[in-house]
């Protein structure tokens, strides 16, 4: 069975090819600039690589693009669309509608309805859904909810204190997000050590950020919240926030709600601290050069970041393993360090010098850390490929 597995932004289509049950990726690719002139389109099948440049309009166009590269005569890996058993997507929110599920008219209106909630995400989703429809009927759509994962928290962990009818009536809660990671570390994290009864602190890092608590590979906690704007700080988004700030703004800034929420959405995180830029690259090599704002950034995330791995600590009652993901997570020697200073009493001592040279998979603690530290390169994409066969498996039955 050969799935298809997308991952989209409002003008990005990024993609994967797999072949199950071997789970051998076949092929990836990308596309961006979709709808604003010239995009830049590549493909990967073996060692060919292919670039090129064109006009695409949309994200069935896009997808069009895909396929016949997927197909062609000497360098693709497919002989025909047909192959094609179902595209899967790492969708984000649709509120109660969470879970992994067949793309209908239900799931689109949900997001479209939410979409005020993941301004980024919900909108070219469910707008490239529609087009894939109408431009492949016979592919079934696969929508990967990244809520599903955190199903299983607790209630007490799901709650604002806030009226209940507001969860009951109006969906609002914690609902966890990034799940397809944290699933994939916990998974991945329990074939390394060899137990399925482990606690731990999965960190996902990158463009956004988040936390989770994990027993047994399950999500017991999550730092996001009702909305990917929330938790940690993000490279553009806000994270924690206390909205009673938004009225003073209002009045001292003479900014509606609409235009403070698009700041907080855009305009904010490591970007707003800094002046500078989202990206902890940009940061980090600013900061080393004396930029007084990017330090002052990196601090304020990473001890965000530490915040919330004390209180997951305190809940889980010490962890087996703290695991680093994501581009942050992966890459940041000087995030990873900041993150677990001074952790001794939690059981945490890095190894500064397997730190310093960590690439690809790798622990980063010493032997006589009592919690391992771990870098774990993430794949959301084939999380997000094995629930599109499972769904298909049992739609069909």
């Amino acid at each position: 069975m050969k799935v298809l597995v997308a991952n989209l932004g409002s003008t990005s289509f990024k993609y994967r090819l797999y072949d199950f049950p071997s789970e051998q990726q076949l092929a990836r690719g990308g596309i961006d600039r979709i709808g604003l002139g010239d995009s830049n389109c590549f493909v990967e099948i073996g060692e060919h690589r292919e670039e090129v440049v064109e006009n695409i309009a949309n994200h069935a166009e896009a997808v069009r693009i895909c396929l016949q590269q997927l197909t062609a005569p000497e360098t693709g890996c497919l002989d025909s669309v047909d192959e094609v058993s179902a595209i899967g997507f790492k969708a984000v929110f649709a509120g109660r509608l969470s879970g992994i599920r067949i793309v209908n008219e239900e799931l689109l209106t949900a997001m479209e309805n939410l979409g005020d909630i993941a301004p980024a995400h919900n909108p070219p989703y469910a707008a490239a859904m529609r087009q894939l429809m109408q431009s492949f009927p016979e592919i079934p759509l696969v929508a990967a909810l990244e809520t599903a994962f955190h199903e299983t928290m607790p209630e007490e962990h799901r709650l604002y204190a806030v009226p209940y009818e507001w969860k009951t009536e109006y969906e609002v809660q914690r609902w966890g997000f990034h799940g397809a990671s944290h699933r994939f570390i916990g998974r991945r994290i329990g074939e390394l050590l060899g137990r399925d009864d482990l606690r731990v602190v999965s960190c996902h890092l990158g463009g956004s950020n988040s936390l989770s608590a994990l027993v047994n590979g399950k999500s017991m906690a999550n730092s996001l919240g009702m909305s990917p704007q929330s938790g940690l700080p993000h490279n553009n988004r806000v994270g924690d926030f206390d909205p009673f700030a938004l009225p003073v703004l209002m009045r001292a800034t003479g900014k509606s709600l609409e235009e403070l929420l698009e700041d907080l959405a855009n305009k904010s995180g490591l970007l707003g601290l800094s002046g500078l830029s989202g990206d902890v690259r940009d940061l980090e090599e600013a900061a080393a050069e004396g930029h007084a704002r990017a330090e002052m950034a990196l601090n304020t995330f990473a001890a965000a970041i530490k915040q919330y791995l004390g209180s997951y600590l305190a809940f889980l009652g010490g962890a087996d393993a703290i695991v680093f993901t994501g581009g942050i997570g992966e890459n940041s020697q000087r995030i990873r360090e900041q993150v677990c200073r001074n952790m001794e009493w939690a059981g945490i001592v890095l190894d500064e010098t397997a730190n310093q040279s960590a690439t690809e998979e790798c622990r980063i603690s010493t032997p006589e850390s009592k919690t391992q530290v771990w870098v774990i390169p993430t794949n959301e994409e084939v999380v997000v490929a094995r629930q599109t066969v499972e769904t298909l498996e049992q739609h069909q039955k």
